[in-house]
């Protein structure tokens, strides 16, 4: 196949999934979704780095022993510390209930304080249904609490329109789903690409793409659609999602659930660095060594 051939095909198999991506933004208004039009070029960005390797040293220190996959680095971009004042995340007096057809609202959190500061890494702690993930959501404005306070940097995002709090995500917060929610028509290295556009230089994001892939140990698979990969390495490639612009917060629920032992502590280990360099790292979790890692502690019951 010629070169126009090659360069043609990802962007009229994209063109497949414009439609589908437009529903899905309908859908998913409040999560960030990425306008469909904009797809083509992740494509055109995405598919050449997917083919083409950097003859650049790659900045990787040591390799995670077990895991000669995972790198054990600095997270791309992260060199130095954030130096902002004051809170990044504060939760005053928040309450979270679900209504209940015919029945009392099921109260999850009630008058829930939390204040979330950069260079800390803060997990919430508990068992299943004890409200860690509706914490964490209302933390990222994908939810309002039924009543209380959410600042972020100051500003109390609680009645602000959907679309404000949406922008003001995408560029504050990197959110990582327990369920990764990567985009099934796109390849892995297309699906950490989305949070450019429509309006960043993916040409320039798309080098530190494939870095923070080869730190999770899944640059290999950078051109396989999500239903070639495993449950592992699709949590690490939403997890390169969630750091590709270099966001002062990251909110990550259960992000080592799907890893085994090795991939987990390597991930951990990176948490733990981009909290070293200024990062505000907010996780859900269970898992004892992410909670020994912590710096702050939430148990809830």
């Amino acid at each position: 196949m010629d070169g126009a051939a090659d360069r043609a095909r990802p962007t009229l198999r994209i063109a497949r999934h414009r439609a589908a991506l437009a529903h899905r933004r309908a859908r998913h208004r409040r999560g960030g979704g990425h306008p469909a039009r904009a797809a083509a070029a992740v494509a055109a960005v995405g598919r050449r780095g997917a083919r083409r390797r950097s003859h650049r040293p790659h900045h990787a220190l040591h390799p995670h022993e077990g895991n000669p996959r995972m790198t054990q680095t600095t997270p791309a971009g992260t060199a130095g510390t954030i130096a902002l004042d004051g809170p990044a995340i504060e939760l005053r007096d928040v309450t979270i209930q679900y209504e209940r057809p015919g029945e009392e609202p099921l109260a999850i959190v009630a008058d829930y304080d939390l204040t979330l500061t950069r260079g800390t890494l803060h997990c919430l702690a508990g068992r299943s249904g004890s409200g860690k993930t509706s914490i964490l959501r209302v933390a990222a404005g994908l939810v309002p609490p039924t009543s209380g306070q959410v600042n972020w940097e100051g500003l109390e995002i609680t009645g602000l329109a959907d679309n404000v709090i949406t922008a003001k995500r995408r560029k504050h917060i990197g959110y990582l789903d327990q369920r990764g929610n990567l985009l099934p028509g796109l390849t892995a290295l297309e699906n950490v690409l989305l949070p450019a556009l429509p309006d960043r230089q993916t040409r320039q994001l798309a080098r530190r793409a494939r870095d923070l892939l080869e730190q999770l140990g899944v640059a290999g698979r950078s051109g396989h659609y999500p239903d070639r990969l495993s449950g592992g390495e699709r949590q690490r490639v939403a997890f390169a999602r969630a750091l590709l612009l270099n966001p002062a917060v990251i909110m990550a629920d259960e992000p080592t659930a799907s890893l085994d032992r090795a991939s987990a502590d390597a991930l951990i280990r990176m948490l733990r660095t981009l909290a070293d360099t200024g990062h505000a790292v907010l996780v859900a979790s269970h898992d004892a060594h992410l909670i020994d890692a912590a710096d702050a502690r939430t148990h809830l019951a």
